[in-house]
């Protein structure tokens, strides 16, 4: 089968295009903006991509194209599919139908923390010789790709894994399916992480994704499990909606816990007060203490020991843009990471403060999501930067000023309508010693190796 996806680069169609390429189907696609880390995924897999949404790719006469939810109408090549009647799906749905039909589904849900969590329990069961699939909105390290099919588990070459883990996004699914992404993948087992306002392009309130989460809820079995985040009431309400899977909390007594942290970032974990082993890790920050807990608790439910989960998360490589080190030039070294909400850069620069202790960090904010370019959470910015010495952000495409929800920081803070000016900015800041964290969910103009080349 050819499939033509149409916004191939990002994350998850990117991941859709690889599984497909795998699967022996021939893959083209289309996409308007191309980055890595995934158009060099792309292209490394020899999948062929089009610049730009225009009307003759439909020349290509695929069998079917993957609609990703980037594409808007008005698109030329999506006005040319609807006006000739050609046939055409989500990339939700067509994961549902060809892949996850018959699989084990492993789900990680949340506002934060999903590719993280879904890249740990992939490696857990990676580790433990399950050979899972997966499809995560990143690339982990221990991988090296962002999506791959089941492979032979070590026990039963002659089989192929049962088990998928997904990361399970609640943004709607296409301009055509109004619904969250996750509402398609039916998990056996799912990890609800945490759960905050945010999408505000699509969802009036947080009510809207509560409703969305409780769909997700309806579609888990009876025989499945639930892994929750037990210190986050709105996840508690959505549960009391109504639920018809058993249910572990985690990050509470009467659940799995975080025991004692250890000087060398390693922790202890619990099980209903219980020592089931300690974490040997570096990995920063309480919020990936609670990932991994919540991997391990998933695991279990896929057959994996505990004690095996805890050695497996020792040579948990992490994943590329989470606080991944770009380079160290004349003492200063440069982060790339991908927090882009209030409570993902507070407990980013939480992790960093704790590793770097009082030396300097210099925060660069590029507040490029949907719901950051609406300016809805502009209020919550101080406050999320108040760890970083210096803060450096972008005003590049924001219908707001964010100089002004800023203000409050004084001199720490200073903002920048011109990239050029920006990144002069700071290099005249940085000093032996700094850390320099950069924070975007996009690419950001390649600001990272722009700053190691002035560095220099």
């Amino acid at each position: 089968m050819h499939i033509h996806i149409l916004g191939i680069c990002g994350t998850f169609m990117g991941g859709i295009a690889a599984i497909a390429k795998q699967a022996g189907h021939k893959v083209t696609g289309c996409d308007a903006n191309v980055y890595p880390p995934m158009s060099t995924q792309l292209e490394a897999m020899g999948i062929e991509l089009v610049q730009g949404f225009g009307a003759e790719q439909a020349d290509l006469n695929p069998d079917v194209y993957v609609i990703g939810n980037v594409v808007t109408r008005g698109k030329p090549l999506m006005e040319e599919i609807l006006n000739r009647g050609l046939p055409y799906i989500s990339g939700p749905q067509w994961l549902a139908e060809n892949v996850l039909r018959d699989k084990w589904v492993l789900a990680v849900a949340g506002t934060h923390g999903k590719t993280t969590t879904s890249s740990m329990l992939a490696w857990i069961l990676e580790d433990a010789g399950l050979a899972p699939g997966f499809l995560i909105g990143g690339i982990p390290e221990n991988f090296g790709v962002s999506a791959r099919l089941p492979g032979r588990p070590a026990l039963d070459p002659d089989s192929v894994s049962p088990f998928f883990v997904i990361e399970a996004d609640e943004y709607d699914t296409a301009f055509f399916d109004k619904r969250s992404k996750f509402v398609h993948y039916r998990p056996r087992t799912a990890i609800l992480n945490n759960l905050e306002f945010d999408h505000a392009d699509i969802f009036a309130d947080l009510a809207a994704i509560e409703t969305q989460f409780h769909h997700l809820v309806r579609t888990i079995p009876g025989n499945g499990r639930i892994v929750s985040n037990g210190r986050e009431a709105n996840l508690d309400r959505v549960l009391a909606r109504g639920s018809w899977t058993p249910v572990e909390r985690f990050g509470v007594e009467a659940g799995w816990q975080l025991g004692a942290l250890h000087e060398d970032g390693g922790f202890d974990v619990l099980l209903n007060g219980e020592m089931q082993g300690t974490v040997s890790w570096a990995l920063m920050g309480e919020h990936n203490r609670l990932n991994a807990i919540a991997a391990i608790a998933a695991a279990r439910h896929a057959g994996v020991a505990v004690k095996d989960a805890i050695a497996a998360l020792s040579r948990f490589a992490n994943v590329k843009r989470r606080m991944e080190v770009k380079g160290t030039v004349n003492g200063v070294t440069v982060y790339d990471d991908f927090a882009h909400h209030p409570t993902a850069i507070a407990t980013t620069l939480e992790g960093l403060r704790r590793k770097v202790g009082t030396a300097r960090i210099l925060a660069v904010l590029e507040p490029r999501s949907n719901t950051m370019k609406l300016g809805t959470m502009k209020d919550a910015l101080p406050g999320s930067l108040e760890l970083a010495d210096r803060v450096f952000c972008s005003a590049a495409g924001l219908n707001w000023n964010p100089g002004e929800a800023l203000q409050v920081m004084g001199a720490k803070a200073q903002t920048f309508g011109d990239f050029d000016a920006l990144i002069d900015a700071i290099v005249a800041e940085a000093k032996p010693g700094d850390h320099v964290l950069v924070m975007s969910n996009g690419g950001f103009g390649g600001i990272h190796q722009k700053l190691l080349d002035r560095l220099a």
